[in-house]
């Protein structure tokens, strides 16, 4: 009996550690922006392959749901088509959420981010809420690419969300906002014509993109969400960023300094990446990087291949 009841712990100690939605057959990972597009004709409005699986359980390797963070115009499927089978691949529990939508038919629906930054906020807290309360996790690590990465620093400092968030995955994420300093350029002139700072942000969103005008470097909602400092204290923060940014540029926009922040630029050691803005959400190289941060004990080597722009 002792025997038996020993080799029952020692099973149990094992399968702790094993993810608890793994498959029989590996997911694949197709390294490409537009991987998830295919997915989202097939199935208007739904779900990766691997995510949003409410039953899943966070293994003892990897205790963190993982929540993505989708930009500009992006969705659940639309963005994730790499990262979603990658991330269920290494056993962990993936949740994608669509914030921003305009109500209005498919597929103009499957464009996210495009409401107001506090509206896609008060959103993604509440799925951060429901992915919590499902898996029984204490807290959740995202992974945001563009805009997603403001519409989750929106949720930690201005919607009570920091004590639920240990580790922050940025891609390509404008912590400066978008155009930074080159944007006061663009007001200057505009007032000498007689329009207003904040009017000329606003004539940005074309009143289709809302937060295009948030997005904006020195905008009245960038100073505001900024005021206190870019980061907040006790999340770990990672940002990877590309030089051939066209959206978050400079693309040092997302690359802040901070204490509780490491910045990695994906061309550094490896000028064979041509990735840009859309690029490194399909990028192996930003991937490994990816992989690397929320497992900080993993530490593999990241590859460093041809990736071309637009696609990864």
């Amino acid at each position: 009996m002792r025997r038996s009841s020993l080799l029952v712990m020692a099973a149990a100690a094992l399968l702790a550690c094993l993810p608890a939605t793994a498959s029989a057959q590996p997911l694949p990972v197709d390294y490409n922006f537009f991987a998830g597009i295919p997915n989202e004709l097939a199935d208007p409005g739904g779900s990766l392959p691997g995510s949003n699986d409410w039953s899943c359980r966070p293994s003892a390797m990897h205790p963190n749901p993982v929540v993505l963070i989708h930009g500009t115009a992006g969705g659940a499927q639309t963005n994730w088509g790499a990262y979603v089978p990658l991330l269920a691949n290494e056993g962990y529990c993936v949740y994608a959420l669509n914030y921003g939508a305009l109500d209005v038919p498919w597929p103009l629906s499957a464009m996210g981010g495009m409401r107001p930054i506090a509206e896609s906020g008060a959103q993604l807290a509440a799925f951060v809420e429901r992915v919590r309360s499902a898996t029984g996790a204490r807290q959740v690590d995202f992974l945001s690419h563009s805009q997603g990465s403001l519409v989750g620093s929106y949720y930690l400092k201005r919607l009570d969300g920091a004590e639920t968030v240990d580790k922050f995955v940025s891609l390509a994420g404008p912590w400066l906002g978008v155009y930074g300093d080159q944007m006061d350029v663009w007001r200057t002139v505009g007032q000498r014509l007689g329009v207003a700072a904040d009017d000329l942000d606003r004539m940005v969103s074309a009143g289709v993109c809302s937060p295009c005008s948030e997005l904006m470097g020195g905008s009245a909602f960038m100073r505001a969400l900024n005021a206190d400092g870019v980061y907040v204290p006790g999340v770990a923060y990672t940002n990877i960023a590309t030089v051939y940014d066209e959206i978050a540029t400079p693309y040092t926009s997302g690359l802040v300094a901070g204490p509780n922040a490491a910045n990695i630029v994906v061309q550094d050691g490896c000028p064979a990446d041509f990735s840009e803005h859309l690029a490194i959400a399909g990028s192996q190289r930003a991937a490994g990087y990816v992989l690397n941060a929320l497992d900080p004990a993993r530490q593999a080597a990241v590859p460093c291949e041809f990736v071309p722009p637009f696609t990864g």
